[in-house]
């Protein structure tokens, strides 16, 4: 019986085959590109951030932090085993490190907050001492002890220190002045000696207003506590204010002379600050992670 004419013949095409391998070998070819292809950090970023640009899509992560992958692909074949993906990676990584800079950021706070505490309980109790070695002159109301935040504030009243339109110290006042000397030696930070005044206007020969009367008056103590060469001169401002920064409404005698004074300000602030600036740089060194792999 003769072949069908319309019916193919029996077996594959002969071109089959040559396709068969042709395929086989551009399979391979291309395994062996994927097993030798490495994830470049910052051109992963690049082209992260290009699609984004061109596409608007949000991203999931901060572009500007460095990822903690380096491969994406798998180095272990083990079935069965769940094993984070690149992108996973660098979420889990980055998310560690901001809840380390968090963690601290409070243990700063806290530690800045122990510095603040300290000093202030450090400024009362010399105020409290300084204080117990002026008791007489406080009690006889020439001087006054005080504090405000980080700074001791000695009060001079006129009452025994200034004649009226003078900056000349009385006689006798000098043992004030070495008891307040000897305090302000024994103590650290910016010392400011500022004169005060009433708002009643002066105008004599010495003094052409009640600016020059205040500056001199502070002058005056000023000079005193240096002449002693206990107290180094790189630690005072002088400071003369008149009447623009009254204790009390100049509405009565006794409230003028309560605002005719001289401050000598005991300012801590500088140390308070270098203190901090010391703690921060200690806490910074210990709490940077390691990135020594």
């Amino acid at each position: 019986m003769a072949d069908c004419p319309k019916c193919p013949p029996p077996g594959a095409p002969a071109w089959l085959a040559t396709f068969a391998d042709m395929m086989s070998l551009l399979m391979c070819f291309f395994i062996m590109l994927l097993s030798m292809a490495s994830m470049d950090v910052q051109k992963f970023k690049a082209v992260a951030a290009s699609m984004k640009d061109a596409f608007g899509v949000q991203r999931l992560i901060v572009a500007d932090e460095i990822p903690m992958g380096t491969s994406v692909i798998q180095q272990e074949f083990s079935p069965g085993q769940a094993t984070p993906t690149p992108l996973d990676e660098i979420k889990q990584s980055t998310q560690q490190e901001s809840e380390q800079l968090s963690e601290s950021q409070d243990t700063m706070e806290r530690a800045k907050q122990q510095v603040i505490e300290d000093k202030l309980r450090e400024i009362k109790a010399e105020a409290e001492s300084i204080k117990k070695r002026l008791k007489l002159e406080i009690d006889q109301g020439l001087v006054t002890v005080g504090t405000s935040g980080f700074r001791i504030i000695i009060r001079i009243n006129e009452t025994g220190s200034f004649a009226s339109a003078s900056a000349v110290l009385k006689p006798g006042f000098e043992s004030v002045m070495d008891k307040i000397t000897q305090s302000v030696a024994e103590s650290e930070g910016k010392v400011i000696v500022a004169g005060h005044t009433d708002d009643i206007p002066i105008k004599t020969i010495m003094y052409r207003s009640n600016w020059e009367l205040s500056s001199s008056r502070a002058v005056t103590v000023a000079q005193y506590m240096l002449e002693k060469n206990q107290i180094d001169q790189n630690r005072f401002l002088i400071e003369g204010h008149a009447d623009t920064h009254p204790l009390m409404p100049n509405d009565s005698p006794q409230n003028r002379a309560a605002n005719r004074r001289v401050e000598i300000v005991i300012a801590q602030d500088e140390a308070l600050l270098k203190d901090q600036a010391d703690l921060t740089q200690t806490i910074q060194t210990d709490t940077v992670p390691d990135k020594t792999p």
